[in-house]
């Protein structure tokens, strides 16, 4: 396999990065989330992109950060301070910028998803995993509260399940984890990949310029009460019916056949 650290293949409009760093289980140092923020930038505006996996090569899927490039930034003066700030900010950065790219993202996951790991999946707008695909957010036993990805799995799970997660350091199993709503697909590992593109493959099927407003739609209006996001749906479900591509959908439901886009 290539050395590259990250990895990209666009096929139908789907591009598929593939963290590629199996010695470390896909750990976000700071040259992996380098690259995979350089990579996200670039979907921003790829228009020819209309869905994005996020996968990893190897045994598992990511293990959150490399601790043994976090250890020796302590070598430094400060013990690692300014080191340490760099790579947070650096990982909330990125994972802001996976949460706001327009096109809908699937985290596609095997092995285990923990810490920083976990995070990226948790930002993600869905998550496939394979049976035996464990999450956990584990620094606590390290002495190190996952303050980060708790952001993150805070907003995808029930507080309570978060906060049990983020204060015990357990593993959930992916059984568990589709219970609680973590995941959206459980599959066994033998069709992950199949299943995860089959996902992938509908949502890219979709009208992109719907699928982007409404993406961002549901985005902003999380965190309004309800009277302010009904008003931000409603604005853009406007702007929604208005694009000639959705007269045409309308049109052809009507009408019983398929929608020919622009």
């Amino acid at each position: 396999m290539t050395d590259q650290i990250l990895l990209r293949i666009d096929h139908g409009g789907i591009a598929t990065l593939t963290l590629n760093a199996p010695a470390s289980f896909n750990a976000l140092s700071t040259a992996m989330l380098t690259a995979l923020g350089s990579e996200i930038a670039r979907l921003h505006g790829d228009q020819t992109i209309r869905a994005v996996v996020i996968k990893g090569a190897g045994k598992a899927f990511c293990a959150g950060h490399d601790l043994r490039e976090m250890q020796a930034a302590r070598q430094s003066p400060d013990e690692g301070r300014a080191a340490f700030q760099a790579l947070f900010a650096l990982c909330a950065e990125v994972m802001q910028a996976l949460q706001n790219l327009p096109q809908p993202t699937i985290a596609q996951v095997h092995g285990i998803a923990t810490a920083a790991g976990c995070q990226l999946a948790a930002s993600c707008d869905m998550i496939t995993a394979a049976q035996g695909a464990r999450f956990g957010v584990n620094g606590i036993n390290i002495g190190l509260f996952c303050t980060t990805p708790m952001v993150a799995l805070a907003r995808k799970i029930p507080s309570a399940i978060a906060f049990e997660m983020l204060s015990t350091g357990a593993f959930i199993d992916a059984a568990r984890a589709y219970e609680i709503g973590l995941i959206n697909r459980l599959t066994s590992p033998d069709t992950l990949e199949a299943d995860t593109q089959t996902l992938a493959e509908t949502l890219a099927a979709k009208l992109p310029t719907a699928m982007r407003l409404g993406k961002t739609a549901f985005r902003d209006t999380e965190a309004l009460d309800t009277a302010e996001a009904y008003a931000r749906a409603s604005a853009i479900m406007v702007e929604n019916t208005l694009l000639p591509d959705t007269a045409e959908g309308i049109a052809a439901f009507l009408e019983k056949r398929s929608p020919r886009w622009s």
